[in-house]
């Protein structure tokens, strides 16, 4: 049974998610003013994600006859010291995802809803292969250190992302 303690927290993941698209917008306008295109493209796609990563919350309380309860998202930071400290901050933001996620588990194990246990199954997943992705980022950022030549290389790897908007039509049927 979907429990109103578990509808609440689910709310709040949407909050989450819509604030982690809003700051990857907000990094990717700071890649922008950088002339960092590739930077600015992939975060622009890790944008799109946590949006259709809010809508798979939206959609599982609806179909758990839960009501959808939006509030309001905080400001995000806009400037950063550099590329590497955004990217830093980036892969701390995704961590404490992870930990929120793995909160949402445990509360769904507490209140023994399997269906929500299944559902968050997903967002575990996707979380290690966040981390590691961002992680990546900043092992090659840390490694090149300050070579413009080397983040050139990296903004242009950066760039070959695509974003997938196929995932967040489905989301918002």
């Amino acid at each position: 049974m979907f429990t109103e303690k578990m509808e609440e927290a689910f709310n709040e993941q949407i909050k989450w998610e819509l604030y982690s698209a809003y700051l990857y917008l907000s990094m990717a306008a700071y890649f922008d003013s950088l002339n960092l295109p590739g930077f600015s493209k992939w975060m622009k796609a890790q944008a799109v994600e946590e949006t259709m990563h809010a809508m798979k919350f939206y959609n599982f309380i609806n179909e758990r006859g839960g009501k959808v309860d939006l509030e309001a998202i905080d400001k995000p930071p806009t400037e950063w010291e550099s590329p590497l400290a955004v990217m830093e901050y980036a892969l701390n933001h995704e961590k404490e995802v992870t930990r929120r996620i793995n909160n949402l588990m445990e509360l769904a194990q507490q209140q023994k809803d399997h269906a929500s246990q299944i559902f968050l199954q997903w967002f575990i997943t996707e979380q290690v292969k966040e981390e590691d992705s961002f992680g990546s980022i900043v092992a090659q950022m840390r490694l090149v250190k300050d070579s413009p030549e080397a983040l050139f290389m990296i903004d242009r790897e950066l760039a070959s992302r695509n974003i997938d908007f196929t995932g967040l039509t489905q989301e918002v049927q």
